[in-house]
Formats: C-alpha cells, structure tokens, sequence
C-alpha cells in the first residue's frame, strides 16, 4: 500500500475512504482559500509552470534534486494526484452523492479550450461545497452553465470513453486528505504529468496496480504501446509480442482499452516484488 493509504485509511486503499470525500473538511478556511485560489488563478500561473519547467532543466542537477524534492514534500501536503484504474473509479462513484463534469484547468491553459475532462465530486448533494466554492472563484454567480451534473452511470460512461482515448483516470487532493476531484488526464495538457514524467517533479503517484502482458494472448499488434502515456510498453522484435516495463508502469490501466485481445491486465502492485514500492 501506497504512504497514502497508511496516512489517511489505516492501511486500505485511501481513495475508497468516503470520509475523505466529505463537505465537513471545507470547514477548514486554509483549504477554502486554496481551493478558491488554486481555480481563480490557474490561468495566470501557467505561464510561470512552463518557465519553471525550463529553468530546473538547465540547472545543475543537485539543484534539480533539491527543487524536486521540495515540490515534492508540498505536493503531499496540498495538491497532488494518484492514478486509479476504471474498476475503482467504479467503486469510487458508488459512494458519492454528487458527480459535477467541469472545465479541465490544464486544457484552458494549454489549448485556451473549456474541455470538460474533469469531475467534481462530492459527498454532499448536487455538488456540495466544493462547488460553491469552485463557482464563486470563477465569478459565475448564480451561473452555473458551465457545470454538468451527472449520475454514475453517465460519468462512469464518459470516463470510458476517455480511457479508450488514452486519458488516464486520476484522483486529486485539495489539500490532503480532501478528495474534490477526478480526473482524465493526458501528458500533452496536463501540468502534473509534464512535471512528474518530464521534470522529476512527483505530482502525479503510480496507482495500486501494475500492468502485465500475456505472451499467448498478445498478438504485438502494438496499439497499447502507442497508447501507453508513460512510455512503459515496449515491443519484442524476436517474438512479435510486447511487454511491460514494471518501473515504468502508472497502473492506468489504458493498455488493456486499447487490447482488443484481452492480452494485457492489472495485478496487484504489492504482488510484483521489483515495484511493490515504487510509487
């Protein structure tokens, strides 16, 4: 189990506690103000993300580990994310009251686009606090059009959709351990994933489970190792089948979308030795 899971479920899996979904912990006005900050502001620091990312590249590397750490410690504390596989997802808006589709930060950013990638989500009815919060920082008002409720079946269907298009699902804390939401993430838009693939700055943890590949089944048509978004799938020229690189490997599950032969599926990452530690 990942830190997470020890700090805030008492050893299960923290992303299926309910509690940790809960409109009580908007009570606290740091979280609040984060929230409001983190949507109202978003756009303005984009910039400064991607200027970031270049000056830590050509820094030298003891400064690189000394920033990556940092960004590290405080993305534990305040905002960071950890990739969950459809099954959970599942699990996850089994237990909640209220599933709201919104406008995905990163995707304005990046591509001045309002893609709805993203889902607030909330114990509470009809969005909860959470989206209060969220409209009031992007001075909607009485507005909320640019908001979708849905139910369960119609987000669960949609994030399909999403993953058959190589968007990973993923968890998101606002301020640990608030979860407000999930969301559908790929690393041409996504900030957290540039960072924590490209920059070695871990926004982004690795899921509960690790992808294996089954030889007898696979027949190297090589469709998961183009969707693959952390480049962990490879390819056997001597056998004619792919493989998975398990130190790679978010657990996304994406591979097994994309296999029209069954050949790829998720095992437990406490069963795989080598990476039963690596988050």
């Amino acid at each position: 189990m990942c830190q997470f899971c020890v700090q805030h479920a008492e050893g299960k899996k923290w992303y299926l506690e309910a509690r940790n979904y809960a409109d009580d912990l908007l009570s606290d006005l740091r979280r609040r103000h984060f929230i409001a900050d983190f949507f109202a502001n978003f756009d303005r620091r984009a910039e400064s993300i991607r200027s970031g990312f270049a000056r830590l590249d050509a820094a030298p590397p003891p400064v690189r580990r000394v920033v990556s750490w940092l960004v590290t410690r405080k993305s534990k504390r305040t905002h960071f994310g950890q990739v969950v596989p459809i099954e959970d997802v599942e699990r996850i808006l089994g237990f909640l009251n209220s599933i709201v589709r919104l406008p995905c930060v990163c995707r304005h950013a990046n591509l001045g686009r309002e893609e709805g990638y993203c889902f607030g989500v909330s114990m509470g009815p009809q969005g909860g606090e959470l989206l209060g919060i969220v409209n009031d920082s992007w001075g909607l008002g009485p507005d909320t059009s640019a908001f979708e409720e849905l139910d369960k079946d119609e987000a669960l269907s949609l994030m399909s959709e999403f993953e058959h298009d190589g968007l990973l699902h993923s968890v998101w804390t606002f301020m640990t351990p608030f979860i407000g939401g999930i969301c559908n993430c790929d690393r041409s838009d996504c900030f957290a994933m540039q960072a924590t693939v490209g920059h070695d700055l871990k926004m982004m943890w690795k899921a509960e489970y690790v992808a294996q590949i089954d030889w007898d089944a696979c027949t190297g048509c090589r469709r998961c190792m183009r969707l693959c978004p952390f480049g962990a799938i490879g390819y056997s020229a001597a056998m004619g089948k792919c493989f998975v690189d398990e130190r790679r490997c978010y657990g996304c599950g994406i591979c097994r979308a994309a296999c029209e032969h069954q050949a790829a599926t998720l095992l437990a990452r406490s069963e795989v030795p080598a990476v039963a530690n690596d988050w």
